[in-house]
Parts: C-alpha cells; sequence; structure tokens
C-alpha cells in the first residue's frame, strides 16, 4: 500500500485515534446531570421510541430500558466515554470498534427518521468497520505495546 507520509498502519491509528476523539466528544457535552439526575436522556429516548414506525423499537425500548431508566442512562454515557478513551490510547481496540458499532447501529435504528444524525452515526459505523477489519491497533496504541490482538 502506497501513501504520502504516514504508512497505512498509520493513517488506520489516526482514523482510530480520530473515532475515538468523536466518542470523548459525545461524552463530554452531554449534560450528566440531566441525564442522571433528571433523566433527560432517556426520556428523549422514550419519546423518539414511542413514536417509531417499527414496532420492534417501541416493544423493545419498553422492555429493556422503561425498567431500568437511570441503569442505561449510565451504561449509555460511559460507554461513550470507554469507547472514546479505549480507540485513542488503543487500549482492547478491537472490543471497542465492535461495542461501538453496535452502538451507533443503536442509535441509528432509534433515530431512523432524525435525518441530522444520520450521517454522524454512519459514518462512525463505517470507520469502525474500517479499523477492524484493518487491524488499526498495530502502531501506536497500548494493544501494540502489550502485543495484543496481533
Amino acid at each position: 500500500m502506497r501513501t504520502i507520509w504516514l504508512s497505512g498502519a498509520e493513517w488506520l491509528a489516526v482514523l482510530r485515534i480520530g473515532l475515538g476523539l468523536w466518542w470523548l466528544e459525545s461524552w463530554r457535552h452531554k449534560d450528566r446531570k440531566g441525564w442522571f439526575e433528571r433523566g433527560t436522556g432517556i426520556a428523549w429516548a422514550a419519546d423518539v421510541a414511542g413514536r417509531h414506525r417499527w414496532g420492534v423499537v417501541r416493544t423493545g425500548f419498553r422492555r429493556v430500558v422503561e425498567p431500568r431508566p437511570k441503569l442505561i442512562a449510565y451504561v449509555v454515557v460511559y460507554a461513550e466515554l470507554a469507547l472514546g478513551l479505549g480507540l485513542v490510547t488503543g487500549f482492547l481496540t478491537p472490543v471497542a470498534l465492535v461495542a461501538g458499532r453496535l452502538l451507533n447501529l443503536l442509535y441509528l435504528t432509534l433515530m431512523i427518521h432524525d435525518w441530522a444524525e444520520q450521517g454522524q452515526n454512519a459514518m462512525m459505523a463505517l470507520i469502525s468497520l474500517v479499523a477492524l477489519f484493518a487491524m488499526g491497533w498495530q502502531v501506536w496504541s497500548l494493544d501494540a505495546a502489550f502485543g495484543l490482538f496481533l
């Protein structure tokens, strides 16, 4: 593979780190007090799921999220932080890439009618897929330093 300035593996690391920074920004801009104390994030998602045209989304939300809104709020918020840190540092990178892709696909499905969010989730899911299959943890990562997943 011919590249300019950096090697192919280094460009993939740049992509992986950029995706991690994107997850960290998603975590940073969340109103955590609103999510944890007032339940604003889950209330918004409940409204979206309640009006969703796919019955499976409404039913899934009612069965999984509604009985445990506080727990799910913590899971969502801290999953974004963990994904960001894992991808930026390159620690357990394949796990972070698969989990991030699943979270993006979940967001994509929930917000199927909100086109403003679709581009972000689709691009993040695509970057996750490319970084996973191209093994974007080969350089500039703790995984490479520890000899993991090579």
